[in-house]
């Protein structure tokens, strides 16, 4: 199996205003808020076609700083697959990286930081991976 990227999954915004980004997405944009894995920090999901296109974070429960401009997109997240071989790209590479399981085990993910500190998120569809799964974790990435 090959390895490749794929194309952008969403992006995620750190806010301490969750209830007036919820409201923005739904009446602005016309995304609908739906189903979200029961992570540990409170947050929610906006769907644009059935696909979670935006995930919010609420920070407003912690001393995280509201970001100001852009700084408030936390990372960029891409569908992908051949986890294993990702993985030994990463290290073959040099690359520190995290690697984890998504509550409930359907998606595998792997989190790298690009040379500017952006950090990209890969995401694998378990189904569809030959490797070993990672270790399920609910903590919260953003954290680091």
């Amino acid at each position: 199996m090959g390895v490749s990227v794929g194309v952008l999954d969403h992006f995620n915004i750190r806010t301490r205003n969750l209830a007036d980004t919820v409201r923005f997405y739904e009446d602005i944009l016309g995304l609908e808020k739906g189903a979200r894995p029961n992570f540990a920090f409170p947050g929610a999901w906006m769907y644009s076609e059935g696909k979670a296109v935006v995930h919010l974070v609420d920070i407003s429960r912690t001393e995280e700083p509201q970001k100001p401009d852009s700084g408030v997109v936390h990372h960029v997240a891409f569908a992908s697959y051949g986890f294993d071989g990702m993985k030994r790209r990463l290290e073959a590479k040099g690359m520190a990286y995290d690697s984890r399981q998504v509550p409930g085990g359907d998606l595998w993910q792997i989190f790298v930081n690009d040379p500017n500190g952006v950090m990209i998120e890969l995401n694998y569809e378990a189904a569809k991976e030959t490797a070993a799964a990672p270790a399920e974790r609910r903590d919260d990435v953003g954290a680091r």
